[in-house]
């Protein structure tokens, strides 16, 4: 069982960037497929990013196709999420995801475990 912790979030300006880490313990962090949710107050938790085991696979939603970017260092057990050009809409919680296919998928249900989340703030 991997648990994971999200950190990097903050309060940014329209235009910015942040990067977020998720740092993962207690299992074999090059089995699991790593997802980047958000959630913002009201709506549903929506995929962001994910990458596969090896890290040579990513996927995003048209909607963040080329401002944001997820990697991850396995000899580090730890995902990144480098988000660019930053807009008020992205804002949210944004959580870490990992599931043991290795599969990416957009749904929430197709992840075992959770992290607690990290607040992004995007200021007009």
């Amino acid at each position: 069982q991997v648990q994971l912790v999200e950190s990097g979030g903050g309060l940014v300006q329209a235009g910015g960037s942040l990067r977020l880490s998720c740092a993962a313990s207690g299992g074999t962090f090059s089995t699991y497929t790593v997802g980047w949710f958000r959630q913002a107050p009201g709506k549903e938790r929506e995929f962001v990013a994910g990458v596969r085991r090896s890290g040579g696979s990513t996927d995003y939603p048209d909607s963040i196709k080329g401002r944001f970017t997820i990697s991850r260092d396995n000899a580090k057990n730890a995902v990144y999420l480098q988000m660019t050009v930053l807009k008020p809409e992205d804002t949210a919680v944004y959580y870490c995801a990992a599931r043991s296919g290795s599969a990416i998928y957009y749904r929430n249900s197709a992840y075992d475990y959770w992290g607690m989340g990290t607040q992004v703030t995007v200021s007009s």
